[in-house]
């Protein structure tokens, strides 16, 4: 599933490629993805220029004047541009004319949204449950102490409760965790604010390095040029089962945590 490095290297796309240029018309081809696609949206949106992109978590928001685009991408989407006249494929939902260049969704398993919202974007529902951003300055250890405090929850999957904190999904969630050196199994409400001091930074770096290298390509994920992303290829524990640890020559164990992988060292992860 696309995360908050993924969606943020394809936030920076879209701003750098058609950021202040006129949505000349979109062409939808499914009624539906998780939810129905508004009725004459095609309409609605034909014609008005695109001030900003931004991200609230997951979900992108393309602020065109006179209200808002909320995209998800779902379980396997991804937004590319493409050239004028390009054959649709079979997974290749949505279409955003910008004069030269397309900007084309395709939601292989459908269970991305297109939504579109008048007033405070904000205020949808969709949005107003989201926790904090990792990457602001408010999301801090002492913040993290004080929601984690009585938590009996393990402690990754705490991390990748959007409710708590948006986009630290399975992957940065690990990654966090082994470079702060913590157990992903450990109670929230039981790691202590010194450990957390270390796994705010970590979760911050984290993502920051995920950013610049594209996000992580695993299956189905491209940035808006069709490219991949490359920190697969840095994962220090994710998808590393049976492999000897980085730091300590440990083979990676594999456990399963509310229906999701979970990688850690045995040794440096306490």
């Amino acid at each position: 599933m696309p995360e908050l490095p993924e969606v943020e290297v394809t936030r920076r796309g879209i701003e750098k490629r058609v950021g202040g240029s006129r949505l000349e018309r979109a062409i939808l081809r499914a009624p539906t993805l998780r939810y129905p696609i508004p009725a004459g949206l095609a309409r609605t949106l034909a014609g008005r220029p695109l001030m900003e992109t931004k991200r609230r978590g997951k979900y992108l928001l393309l602020d065109l004047d006179g209200g808002h685009l909320l995209i998800h991408l779902g379980m396997s989407g991804s937004l590319r541009f493409v050239a004028p006249g390009t054959p649709p494929e079979k997974h290749d939902h949505a279409d955003f004319v910008f004069g030269d260049v397309v900007l084309r969704l395709t939601d292989p398993r459908r269970f991305g949204a297109l939504l579109w919202l008048n007033g405070d974007p904000l205020a949808h529902p969709l949005l107003t449950k989201l926790g904090i951003e990792p990457l602001t300055r408010t999301f801090t250890a002492d913040w993290l102490h004080a929601a984690l405090h009585g938590k009996s929850v393990a402690v990754k999957p705490a991390l990748m409760d959007s409710g708590l904190v948006v986009g630290v999904g399975n992957i940065y969630a690990a990654e966090s965790l082994f470079d702060a050196g913590i157990d992903p199994r450990r109670a929230a409400g039981k790691v202590s604010l010194a450990r957390l001091e270390k796994l705010v930074p970590a979760i911050k770096h984290t993502l920051q390095a995920a950013i610049r290298a594209g996000g992580s390509t695993l299956r189905d994920f491209c940035n808006t040029e069709g490219g991949m992303g490359d920190f697969q290829t840095r994962h220090k524990v994710y998808a590393r089962a049976g492999e000897a640890c980085v730091a300590c020559g440990t083979p990676i164990k594999l456990i399963r945590q509310g229906q999701r992988s979970t990688y850690f060292c045995p040794k440096c992860q306490r």
